[in-house]
């Protein structure tokens, strides 16, 4: 369970850069040291993403990314189940489009967790922008991923819609075969906070791939302001 106040966890999302969604590590049987490395490189939010788990078996996990989170003052996130939300004192509730309407979830987690929503066209993006209680968005997938099999990319021209029309009321996340060397293209259509998956679960060295997401989106943040 999250010790952050309301408050904080908002506060706390407001900053957030840098959003992995992993699975649970059982082929590398790393999960701690895992969560532990990427969220001292720079993850804001880590979410556990893995679809098949029976009920007890997820909450076990969780109980191992809120203790990672605490132990780094970043935030933890719960992918779809809003029972699970509730009953592990997420501080982050992820909905897909499929997934219950944000005000119903609300009547079950309350106003305490921040709530986000997956959108994969414009119009999509602009009913969850005018969403009651919903936090975040996310908009993608900007290219095909085999996170997402079947589902067709948004492409780039998503990424400058969301840019027009979120006009800074939520913060919002591209998502979505997004790498290194495409940062550059997502970045000039205005995102300035990305959900990265493969590029930093499959990397030789998870702790540094998250210090080099980290770094370059400072520095696109940094340059905006200047």
């Amino acid at each position: 369970m999250s010790s952050r106040s309301p408050e904080q966890v908002r506060a706390a999302l407001a900053g957030a850069r840098l959003y992995l969604c992993t699975d649970a590590r059982t082929r590398q049987g790393d999960l701690a040291d895992f969560l532990d490395a990427v969220l001292a490189g720079g993850v804001d939010i880590v979410q556990l993403r893995q679809k098949g788990l029976e009920a007890r078996q997820e909450l076990r996990y969780l109980e191992v990314f809120a203790e990672a989170a605490e132990r780094h003052g970043k935030l933890f996130a719960v992918n779809d189940r809003v029972d699970l939300a509730h009953a592990c004192g997420a501080p982050v509730l992820h909905l897909g489009q499929d997934d219950l309407p944000v005000p119903l979830a609300r009547r079950i987690i309350g106003d305490g967790p921040v709530i986000g929503r997956s959108t994969h066209s414009p119009e999509q993006f602009d009913a969850a922008r005018d969403e009651p209680g919903a936090d975040y968005l996310c908009a993608g997938p900007t290219w095909a991923t085999p996170t997402k099999p079947g589902r067709p990319a948004a492409g780039l021209d998503l990424l400058s819609h969301a840019t027009r029309s979120a006009s800074g009321t939520r913060p919002w996340f591209a998502i979505g075969g997004i790498d290194l060397d495409r940062l550059d293209e997502v970045l000039a259509r205005g995102a300035r906070r990305v959900v990265v998956v493969r590029a930093i679960t499959e990397a030789d060295d998870p702790g540094a791939a998250a210090r080099a997401w980290a770094q370059r989106l400072s520095a696109a943040t940094l340059a905006e302001a200047a």
